[in-house]
């Protein structure tokens, strides 16, 4: 099964649910790429102001591809899927597709 995040500015990864991960993962990703100040990025000389979003999203991924076994997804016991958005609340859009057998 494939699962695509559709936009640009966001991500879909597997990891761990739980909360102090992703409080952990927001505070690196902001580290690596901050928001702030958003005249520091060329991208957002074009009127944008969410650079930073697009290098969250490259650090990221912008898709998964786990195995599916007799209906169910092959996960290891604390996996799971998650959509990170770094560009503010929008309309989420996922692409899943089911390829093989």
């Amino acid at each position: 099964m494939l699962v695509n995040a559709m936009h640009i500015t966001a991500s879909v990864f597997i990891n761990d649910d739980e909360r102090g991960l992703h409080q952990d993962y927001e505070e690196w990703l902001e580290g690596l790429a901050p928001h702030e100040p958003v005249e520091n990025y060329r991208h957002n000389r074009t009127g944008e102001d969410n650079a930073d979003a697009h290098l969250k999203r490259q650090i990221m991924g912008r898709e998964v591809v786990v195995a599916v076994t007799d209906g169910r997804l092959d996960f290891g016991p604390w996996e799971q899927i998650f959509y990170g958005e770094f560009d503010g609340g929008r309309r989420k859009r996922v692409l899943v597709k089911i390829i093989g057998e």
